[in-house]
């Protein structure tokens, strides 16, 4: 069953967060720009799961998930689209936990530079707009 209301809350949080993401670039803080790029993605796809009626785990990179119902997904997310959704949740996924905790021998703002940033930030926007424009505003 379809949970409208979910995947429009997701939609919308994916899209709000941008705004955060672009005030974390303006401000040089790279390795929180990865930090927020990978939520937005894991909430862009995980809005549009909910919409095609699959209950996404509780995982961080979902795009095993997205990739197995490929057959459910609109047209417009084949070949290349859908590939560069699922590249982007499994490369940011990577940059979760150490963007934002770091390790004894890594500092994040010392470890991420702004080309990452840069990449993070184009996979968020990718990744919210293209569900974004699939996702339907709940009724």
């Amino acid at each position: 069953m379809q949970n409208r209301a979910l995947a429009a809350d997701h939609r919308r949080r994916a899209l709000a967060r941008l705004a955060a993401v672009d005030a974390l670039y303006d401000a040089g803080s790279w390795a929180d720009v990865v930090r927020e790029s990978q939520e937005v993605v894991e909430l862009a796809l995980k809005g549009l799961l909910y919409s095609i009626g699959i209950a996404p785990p509780r995982i961080h990179d979902v795009s095993p998930v997205l990739a197995e119902h490929r057959d459910r997904l609109p047209p417009s997310l084949g070949g290349a689209t859908l590939a560069r959704l699922v590249e982007a949740s499994r490369e940011l996924r990577k940059d979760r936990e150490l963007a934002f905790c770091g390790g004894d021998d890594l500092t994040p703002s010392d470890y991420y530079a702004q080309p990452d940033a840069d990449r993070a930030r184009e996979s968020a926007r990718f990744a919210a707009h293209t569900a974004g424009r699939l996702v339907p505003d709940e009724d």
